[in-house]
C-alpha cells in the first residue's frame, strides 16, 4: 500500500515537471532558452519542451511595434536659449538574441541615447529653427537612433517630438508676436473688405449711369421716331387733302364744262377762288387781268342795281 501511495506521488511529480517544460509561444513573441546558463536558441510561435532542471527560460520577447514616452529633457540651443523638449520613440525588436544580451537594460539606454542625441542636434540649431524644424530633427534622429540600437537587436521606426517648451518669458514674446501678426492679418483683411466695397459701389454706380444713359438715349430714340412718324403721318393728310381739293376742283371743272357754262360763270367761280385765296395767309395777292375785269364787272352792275 505504501509503495502503491509512493508510485502515485512519483507520478504527480513527474507530471508537474513535465508541465513545466512544454511551453507554448504566442503569436508576436519569442523566448529565449539557456542551457546551464549559456544560450541554447530562440523558441518562436508553437509548442516546444525543454529539458528539465538544465534548460531554462531567460527572457521573453515582444515583437510587437512598441511606444516609448520619454519625459522632457532640457535642452539648449545654439544661441543659448535653454528648452525643454519630450520625445516618443517607436521601435520594434528585431533580434530577441541581441535584444537580450546586448545591453542590461534596453529602455533606458535607449533614453538616454535619445537625450544625447536631441542634445547635439539643438544645439547646432537657433531658436527659431528649433521651432519650425520639427520634421528635420524627427529625421535626424531616427537615423541616429537606429544606427546606434542595432547592435542591441532593436529597430527605430520614428521619432516624434512631442512637446518644445520654451522658456516663460519668450512664451510671452511669442503670444505677443502672434497677436500682433493676427491683429495685422485682420487690419489687412478689413482694408481689403473695404476696398472691395468701394470698389463695388463704384461699379454699381458706374453701371447705372450707364443705364441711366442707354435708358433716356432710348427714350430720345422712341421721342424722334415718335416724331418722325407723326411728320410723316401730317405729310400724308395733307397730301391726302390736296389731293382730294385737286379732284374736288377737277370734278368741278368737268362738271361745269359738261353744264356748258359761259365766259361769265367762269368768271364768277374764279371770282369765288379768289376770295377763298385772300382768306387764307397770304400778304400778297396777285389777281389776274381776267378777274379784275370781271370785278369791274360787278361794280357796274352793282351801281346799275342802286338806279334802279
Amino acid at each position: 500500500m505504501k509503495a502503491l501511495m509512493g508510485l502515485l506521488v512519483l507520478i504527480i511529480i513527474i507530471l508537474l515537471i513535465l508541465s513545466t517544460c512544454v511551453k507554448i509561444v504566442p503569436q508576436a513573441h519569442a523566448v529565449i532558452v539557456e542551457r546551464l546558463g549559456a544560450y541554447l536558441g530562440t523558441w518562436s510561435v508553437g509548442l516546444h519542451v525543454k529539458m528539465p532542471f538544465i534548460d531554462r527560460i531567460a527572457k521573453r520577447v515582444i515583437l510587437k511595434e512598441q511606444v516609448v514616452d520619454f519625459p522632457p529633457q532640457p535642452v539648449i540651443t545654439k544661441d543659448n536659449v535653454t528648452m525643454k523638449i519630450d520625445t516618443v520613440v517607436f521601435f520594434q525588436i528585431t533580434d530577441p538574441k541581441l535584444y537580450t544580451y546586448g545591453v542590461e537594460n534596453p529602455i533606458m539606454a535607449i533614453e538616454n541615447l535619445t537625450a544625447t542625441t536631441l542634445r547635439n542636434i539643438i544645439g547646432d540649431l537657433e531658436l527659431d529653427q528649433t521651432l519650425t524644424s520639427r520634421e528635420t530633427i524627427n529625421t535626424k534622429m531616427r537615423s541616429a537612433l537606429d544606427v546606434a540600437t542595432d547592435p542591441w537587436g532593436i529597430k527605430v521606426n520614428r521619432v516624434e517630438l512631442k512637446n518644445i517648451i520654451p522658456p516663460a518669458a519668450i512664451q510671452d514674446a511669442m503670444e505677443k508676436q502672434m497677436k500682433a501678426e493676427r491683429e495685422r492679418r485682420e487690419s489687412i483683411l478689413r482694408a481689403e473688405g473695404e476696398k472691395r466695397s468701394t470698389i463695388l459701389v463704384a461699379e454699381g454706380k458706374k453701371q447705372s449711369a450707364i443705364l441711366d444713359a442707354e435708358a433716356d438715349k432710348e427714350s430720345a430714340i422712341l421721342r424722334a421716331e415718335a416724331e418722325k412718324e407723326k411728320r410723316i403721318r401730317e405729310a400724308e393728310g395733307q397730301a391726302e387733302a390736296i389731293l382730294k381739293i385737286q379732284q374736288a376742283t377737277a370734278d368741278g371743272i368737268r362738271f361745269v364744262k359738261a353744264a356748258g357754262a359761259d365766259d361769265a360763270v367762269l368768271q364768277l367761280k374764279s371770282l369765288e377762288a379768289f376770295a377763298k385765296a385772300a382768306d387764307g395767309q397770304a400778304t400778297k395777292i396777285i389777281i389776274p387781268s381776267e378777274i379784275q375785269g370781271l370785278a369791274g364787272l360787278v361794280r357796274s352792275v352793282a351801281e346799275v342795281a342802286k338806279e334802279e
